[in-house]
């Protein structure tokens, strides 16, 4: 009978030390997680931006836009690139036999506006077609503008609002950023990651802005 009073003294002892345990555990496991560094989300744009060439802007010299766009290219079907991406950026759009929306909700990330009208909004480079040509695509084919000018894949066509984007015209980082701060860190990684997959330079004075915009991405 003592053995066995022992033994149950023993295993009540034993559950009620290993919550303890767990919990001090736990507590420790959570403190060593803050202790870590975050992951930096601007660090690969900040890599891919070290890998690209700093040179001063060449001229502008022959630049239009027809170099690039005399048209939107069909992608899909009747579909042309803008098309596509005023369907993919917006909600509820409707489009029309020829592949038009004619209705739709779409916002802009630039300065933060909800739009209900087609007729309000762009579709804009983020790397502006003459500012590209001043980095390096002024020596390109004009297969190659065209296709930087109409390209689905790399972040390089956004809508945003129409006034946001006279408002930027064809402007650089340096001189123009996004009315929203909190966009900055994508505006600047959509920015990178385009020169870098086009291997576009950059200014000495763009990449300071671009590093500075990069500082607001969160850790």
């Amino acid at each position: 009978m003592v053995f066995l009073r022992r033994t149950v003294r023993v295993a009540v002892l034993t559950l009620l030390v290993t919550p303890i345990i767990a919990v001090t555990t736990a507590s420790q496991a959570a403190a060593d997680a803050r202790k870590r560094p975050q992951a930096d989300a601007g660090a690969p744009a900040r890599r891919m931006l070290a890998q690209l060439k700093v040179a001063g802007p060449l001229s502008i010299r022959g630049y239009s836009h027809r170099r690039f766009q005399p048209r939107w290219a069909h992608h899909r079907g009747r579909c042309d690139a803008r098309e596509v991406v005023l369907a993919r950026d917006g909600r509820r759009v409707r489009r029309n036999a020829a592949c038009h929306p004619v209705k739709g909700v779409w916002y802009s990330p630039y300065d933060g506006k909800w739009l209900k009208s087609e007729k309000q909004v762009d579709v804009d480079h983020v790397v502006p077609l003459a500012y590209a040509w001043r980095s390096g695509a002024s020596r390109w084919s004009q297969a190659r503008r065209r296709a930087f000018a109409n390209d689905l894949t790399r972040p390089e066509l956004v809508v945003v609002s129409h006034s946001v984007n006279i408002a930027k015209g064809a402007q650089g980082p340096q001189s123009w950023r996004p009315p929203r701060r909190s966009y900055w860190c994508r505006y600047a990684t959509s920015w990178i990651t385009v020169k870098h997959h086009y291997r576009l330079f950059v200014t000495r004075e763009e990449k300071v802005a671009l590093l500075n915009m990069l500082r607001t991405c969160r850790r």
